[in-house]
């Protein structure tokens, strides 16, 4: 999980200034937040559904060990081959090795978060095997050579205007930026990279341990084709992504595509149980699934443990008004928006992702929206709290929190403090504002107008003022 090569400011800096980035998320965005909203209403009860998936999900991460256990026994008795990878080196190298033994020479690939996180298209085309996305999200960003902006609209900045150039670049002809003509495109363009393909390679929205079954969920048919047309299928999946039986999976779907969609269900569920069958027209003479730690393991136990039980549904980012402004690229990472400045840092480490858990205005609105209830805001103060411990915050910010403490608990202090103020930062306001401020207040001052503190300080005015009053 590499970082991006800009550092984190000027990412949101780029994506603040950038006019069609800040017209093309609010379409998307309001679409899917009112979806769920409407969902919840049109299921009445749904804080009972958010518990009760909860406690599907805190039970599975609870007992990961057995139902992997269980999953990996099942997908080897329907006649499937399974791969444990540590690391992200690890999972390339087992598909990298799949594709040498297979003599592939084109892999076509349904929406997968997971292959986002090993990089796994680059490997594949260093050996020079075409990588085709076959979800329209992906398949666009593939061709504007970027990464998925959102866990499940991937090109959610994009505005139809862009999309058209580039489908017009590939079509040789010009376009017209009408819907049904451009995904006419997409679906004629793809339909031969499917028929071509040597490998499918798909993800796991869930895998259910008793039947040993892989389940994608998506409202497009490639992940079908993806996973039945070419000879070999491999579905990559992270090692939390998986659940007990098919009851638990009816809850927790039902949850996935009300958040995420507002639908009660999506126009696809398909359960993968096997290869191809003597007794099946179609599906893959081999099937691989590969399950992915890369740092999940290390999660486990630890106060962060509950950011395994997200479902990838991506009501956080829906409704998150820093993303809102920003978008997923400026997060640097594969996960974006308040999961993923929870998650990337504990699978990539601090060094590298050390100002996502500030990435948040701390109002609470993720975890609100979590279907799982995790409780994002707490984990994201949770990791605020170790990079102080850990003496990775600037000596800056610690005096200033020094001093403020100190100010705030003895009240003599702190009265001096506000009466000074005033005329403290008078020589910085025009007309009663501040609009350039020094050091740390310059990052407010660089976006927003800062009023001047008032002459009189509300303990004085009620001093004055609430005399005789009720107490």
């Amino acid at each position: 999980m590499s970082a991006h090569p800009l550092i984190f400011n000027e990412r949101v800096d780029k994506a603040l200034a950038d006019p069609i980035l800040k017209k093309a998320l609010p379409l998307t965005q309001d679409r899917l937040r009112g979806g769920r909203i409407n969902a919840a209403e049109q299921l009445g009860n749904v804080e009972e559904w958010r518990e009760l998936a909860s406690q599907i999900r805190s039970h599975t991460i609870a007992n990961l060990d057995s139902y992997l256990e269980e999953l990996v026994t099942n997908v080897r008795k329907n006649g499937g081959h399974v791969h444990f990878a540590a690391t992200s080196d690890d999972a390339v190298e087992i598909i990298t090795g799949i594709a040498k033994e297979k003599n592939a020479k084109s892999v076509v690939k349904s929406k997968s978060m997971v292959s986002e996180e090993v990089h796994i298209n680059k490997h594949l085309e260093d050996m020079g095997i075409k990588v085709v996305e076959s979800d329209l999200g992906e398949y666009i960003i593939q061709l504007a050579n970027e990464t998925p902006s959102h866990l499940i609209a991937p090109a959610i900045h994009k505005t139809r205007e862009q999309v058209r150039e580039m489908f017009s670049k590939v079509a040789g002809r010009q376009l017209s930026d009408e819907t049904t003509e451009l995904t006419a495109f997409a679906r004629e363009k793809l339909r031969q990279e499917f028929l071509q393909a040597d490998i499918g390679i798909s993800g796991c929205n869930f895998a259910v341990a008793e039947s040993g079954s892989v389940v994608l969920v998506s409202n497009e048919g490639n992940a079908r084709l993806t996973t039945t047309v070419p000879k070999v299928h491999i579905a990559m999946m992270g090692m939390e992504r998986i659940v007990p039986t098919w009851n638990e999976l009816d809850m927790v779907v039902s949850m996935l595509t009300r958040s995420a969609t507002g639908q009660k269900i999506s126009v696809y569920v398909t359960g993968i149980n096997s290869p191809r069958q003597s007794e099946d027209s179609d599906g893959p003479e081999e099937f691989h699934l590969v399950i992915l730690d890369n740092g999940r393991s290390n999660i486990l136990g630890t106060a962060y443990q509950e950011a395994l039980n997200c479902i990838r549904c991506g009501a956080c980012l829906n409704v998150c008004p820093v993303y809102r402004h920003i978008g997923g690229h400026a997060y640097g990472g594969v996960y974006s928006g308040p999961i993923g400045a929870v998650l990337t840092p504990l699978l990539g480490g601090y060094e590298e992702w050390l100002e996502l858990p500030y990435a948040s205005s701390l109002c609470g609105a993720c975890s609100e929206a979590c279907p799982v209830k995790i409780p994002l805001h707490d984990l994201l103060i949770e990791h605020r709290k170790d990079e102080v411990e850990m003496g990775l915050t600037p000596f800056s910010e610690k005096m200033a929190f020094k001093g403020f403490g100190f100010a705030t608990s003895h009240p003599s202090v702190y009265e001096t403090a506000v009466k000074l103020a005033h005329s403290g930062m008078g020589f910085l306001a025009k007309d009663g504002v501040i609009s350039k401020g020094p050091g740390m207040l310059g990052g407010w001052t660089d976006v927003r107008d800062l009023p001047q503190p008032a002459k009189q300080s509300f303990r004085e005015w009620w001093k004055k003022e609430g005399k005789g009053r009720n107490q």
